[in-house]
């Protein structure tokens, strides 16, 4: 029974995983998007067109990414991505499924990708070759792709997919710091930077870093945390609190407001946890919590 129990934990463990990963890349795969479109799948779109991604006919799929564009050929045609952190061997049999139902809906060319984010090269089959049926998606592993080109972008979304990326013969250490670095100047106010860094922390679990690279990721991290309590102590709260009380907030204050008011609605935290969670202090979430009543 305890046995069948640790079994059922660990799974729930990594499915809770494989949730943070896909949240990551729900909150920032518009703004990677267009580079990755460009650079990592070699399609020159001069036009895209956000598509529904309900597909419903005989059954219902939400693919990741699904677009129509048109490119400088003048090809129009349906782009769908999925993003995959497992090793799927039945991943094959879904993309077909995707690929007639799209054919079917859009009468148009379907490109098909997986870009593959777990660790490891991925063993799981891309391509169906039958009597009957010859089909194929293209499968990319972002472990094979090398780090400085996703680097290279200005978005900063972008810039932190680079820690799934090859990092080649490189110091792993210094390209981590470098990829950290990057990712924060790229990034617009501290409650950005800490956020892209909370991701980039999760995102590097996948890669099963070892722990002294990790701690050069924390260490920046506790840095702009530092930075930004030392910003409080001298009394730059204040005008957040001001701005709370006279209902006028703007830019990155908004920003924690909205964070740590939805995080108070949803009464399911604590205020430690939200502080936490917003990277504010607890006197300012509980000074949220007021206007709330």
């Amino acid at each position: 029974m305890g046995k069948a129990k640790s079994g059922t934990l660990k799974v729930k463990q990594s499915n809770q995983q494989v949730n943070q990963y896909d949240k990551i890349l729900r909150e920032n795969i518009e703004a990677a998007l267009p580079g990755l479109i460009k650079n990592l799948l070699g399609i020159d779109a001069v036009y895209t067109e956000e598509l529904p991604d309900d597909i419903q006919h005989t059954k219902e799929r939400k693919p990741d990414v699904l677009k129509k564009v048109t490119d400088k050929k003048d090809k129009t045609f349906v782009l769908h991505i999925e993003f995959q952190v497992k090793d799927e061997p039945e991943m094959v049999f879904r993309m077909a499924e995707y690929y007639i139902m799209l054919l079917r809906q859009y009468q148009l060319p379907v490109r098909q990708y997986v870009i593959y984010i777990g660790e490891g090269n991925p063993t799981m089959p891309d391509h169906i070759h039958s009597e009957q049926i010859d089909f194929k998606y293209q499968l990319i592993a972002l472990s094979a792709v090398d780090y400085h080109l996703l680097l290279r972008s200005d978005n900063p979304e972008e810039k932190m997919l680079a820690i799934l990326a090859n990092f080649g013969s490189g110091n792993p250490g210094r390209i981590i710091e470098s990829i950290v670095k990057q990712v924060i100047n790229a990034s617009k106010g501290d409650f950005s930077k800490l956020r892209r860094i909370r991701q980039l922390r999760i995102l590097a679990q996948l890669r099963n870093l070892a722990p002294e690279n990790l701690a050069i990721m924390d260490s920046i991290a506790k840095y702009i945390s530092e930075e930004k309590d030392i910003l409080y102590r001298r009394g730059e709260i204040k005008g957040i609190e001001k701005g709370i009380e006279k209902g006028k907030i703007e830019g990155e204050e908004k920003k924690s407001y909205e964070v740590v008011k939805n995080l108070l609605v949803a009464n399911k935290f604590t205020i430690a946890e939200i502080a936490n969670f917003a990277s504010v202090t607890e006197a300012f979430v509980k000074k949220v919590k007021k206007t709330l009543k």
